[in-house]
């Protein structure tokens, strides 16, 4: 009997035993391989990134090379800058760097690609190349050399010591002895350098993509958790016997604010809204009721929103756009200033098409933007002579004056022209001044939207 089922087993725990071994000589394989795929890629990304620094700092020295008045030279330097940076950047997202110091010089990068792409697309025989931007090249110039060495040094000790960034990988994620890996020491010391050197100006057009808004602009003094209390009983319209409950968000940060949040006595209706710690002011509103199917048309909506912003304090506010999804609208509503659209004052109001009341908005644009002084100059241009500027194919629906802020953070009025060409709706903004083109917008509408 025993020498049966032996005979039996044997055979068969033999052929599980090869048929695990090999299953993972074929799974250790497959690993071996996605490795070597990763650990060249890493490697290609590395070598590219060295390069094209190297190039960067040539082409910098190209563009200084030439005559200040080489405007064509100037412009097809910048635009090769631009495309260096722009690879470079690309090559670092390739490299496991997430867990490393590399920020420093993800920045500096990111602002010589802004810096030369916003120098690159102006006209230059209006605004040629300043003191102060040509004072930028030649920095960055001395600064480029520099980098370009450092991973030059970094790039040869990884060619004749053969070292590897799966290595450097997983150093990073168990934090193994990452202080003793060539690599890593090498990116460190190139991100130290970057950070040492002095901020340039990078004028207003690049330095407006990394300011963060803050609130601390905002005028008014500090309120307390009473008086948004006071604020929110009156906005919510809930009646005096509504509860409240005020919470204090971001204390300490640049963003401080309150969420109070207001129940109706029969607990039948709960309205929360968001207020700055700076005035009081009110920068979100929402209306947590149920909505039901549409019955309302937009235009009607738009109507009733209208009045809603009135009393919620928000007067003298015009409908740009209006978007319908399903039973619920999204409408966007600027300031209208002596028959001149305020784009940098604006708000959003959602509204429930089954009643066409507001659901809910969002100010923070409108609160950090509006200003009561804010001065509109007339247009120079005549209606007539910025229609002329218009490609002759575009067929015009709408035009009205508009306040608009440029690529260059500049604000200024405009004629806002709204009309069809090529198949596709847009909005053109000319400068009211010369008539350049200061935007283009495609406007994407969904179903049941409206263009204003």
């Amino acid at each position: 009997m025993y020498k049966r089922l032996s005979a039996v087993m044997f055979p068969l725990t033999a052929l599980l035993l090869l048929g695990a071994l090999v299953w993972g000589y074929q799974e250790n394989q497959e690993k071996n391989s996605i490795l070597i795929k990763a650990e060249n890629q890493y490697q290609r990304a590395f070598h590219d990134l060295s390069y094209h620094v190297e190039r960067l700092h040539g082409e910098l020295g190209n563009t200084l090379a030439v005559n200040t008045t080489s405007n064509g030279m100037h412009r097809k330097g910048l635009v090769n800058v631009w495309r260096l940076t722009s690879e470079a950047q690309n090559e670092i997202n390739q490299l496991p760097l997430t867990l490393l110091p590399f920020s420093k010089t993800e920045e500096f990068l990111s602002k010589i690609s802004n810096f030369s792409y916003k120098a690159a697309v102006r006209d230059f025989t209006k605004k040629p190349l300043t003191e102060a931007e040509l004072g930028n090249l030649k920095a960055l110039y001395t600064n480029s050399g520099e980098i370009s060495k450092d991973l030059q040094e970094v790039q040869n000790k990884v060619i004749s010591n053969r070292l590897r960034w799966m290595d450097v990988e997983t150093a990073l994620a168990t934090e193994n002895k990452a202080e003793d890996n060539t690599i890593i020491d090498g990116f460190k010391t190139v991100d130290k350098r970057v950070s040492a050197y002095p901020e340039l100006d990078w004028g207003p057009s690049v330095a407006s993509i990394y300011d963060k808004r803050s609130v601390k602009k905002l005028g008014g003094t500090p309120v307390t958790a009473e008086d948004i209390k006071r604020k929110a009983i009156k906005f919510a319209g809930l009646g005096s016997n509504a509860k409240v409950d005020v919470k204090e968000n971001g204390k300490g940060t640049e963003w401080p604010s309150y969420t109070a949040t207001v129940k109706a006595a029969n607990n039948k209706q709960s309205i929360s809204m968001d207020f700055t710690t700076k005035g009081g002011l009110l920068i979100s509103y929402n209306d947590n009721r149920e909505v039901g199917p549409a019955k309302v048309s937009m235009k009607n909506a738009v109507s009733k929103s209208e009045q809603f912003l009135k009393q919620k304090g928000f007067p003298n506010m015009t409908a740009v756009s209006a978007d319908r999804y399903d039973n619920m609208g999204n409408l966007t509503f600027v300031t209208s200033r002596e028959g001149v659209l305020i784009y940098p004052e604006k708000l959003t109001v959602r509204v429930g098409l089954d009643t066409g009341e507001a659901t809910g908005f969002q100010a923070s644009d409108y609160v950090n933007e509006h200003q009561e002084n804010r001065v509109i100059p007339k247009p120079k241009l005549s209606l007539a002579e910025a229609r002329k500027m218009l490609n002759p194919d575009f067929k015009e629906l709408y035009n009205r004056l508009a306040w608009i802020e440029n690529e260059d953070s500049v604000e200024l009025l405009t004629y806002e022209f709204g009309g069809k060409i090529n198949g596709s709706k847009y909005r053109i903004y000319l400068n009211s001044a010369d008539g350049n083109e200061e935007s283009v917008e495609e406007i994407r509408t969904s179903s049941g939207a409206q263009d204003k």
